[in-house]
């Protein structure tokens, strides 16, 4: 898979971006509601990627900094045909190497516990418990991870 860098408003990313959010309304009968800006993935504040084989728009995931100074991954999404082939671990290390390139000392996300394969990605990856943030931070069924991408100085 080749991963390259993209606006947030790049067309790829707003395909797969309402791929996601439809995904979303099956599995919790709407789309996120999250306070999402563009301004958020353009660089010095984050960056945004998507993942292409065969010239085909697969995968995709941003980060963004965070007003306390770490950063936040966003929108990891895989199409369904090309899931379980590795995919979601090299946009995870793209992202990863990208934010602490940028200067994050650690990199946190919130997702739901009705995402179990993703949940087990991060595991895999060395993110723990962290405490809530963010949005869905009063949602009961939200799970938070994180973890350092640089020794502490």
């Amino acid at each position: 898979m080749q991963i390259i860098c993209r606006a947030y408003s790049h067309p790829h990313v707003i395909a797969l971006t309402e791929r996601l959010q439809a995904e979303y309304v099956q599995i919790y009968g709407a789309p996120d509601e999250s306070p999402t800006e563009a301004e958020q993935f353009s660089p010095p504040n984050g960056a945004f990627a998507v993942g292409y084989e065969n010239a085909l728009p697969i995968a995709m995931g941003g980060w963004h900094f965070r007003e306390d100074g770490r950063a936040e991954l966003k929108r990891i999404y895989v199409t369904d045909r090309q899931r379980g082939k590795g995919h979601s671990r090299s946009i995870l290390a793209w992202l990863e190497k990208s934010a602490a390139d940028a200067g994050a000392p650690t990199i946190v996300l919130e997702t739901n516990q009705r995402h179990p394969a993703a949940i087990g990605l991060y595991r895999s990856h060395g993110y723990t418990e962290v405490p809530p943030f963010g949005y869905y931070a009063d949602d009961p069924l939200s799970v938070y991870l994180g973890r350092q991408l640089r020794p502490p100085s």
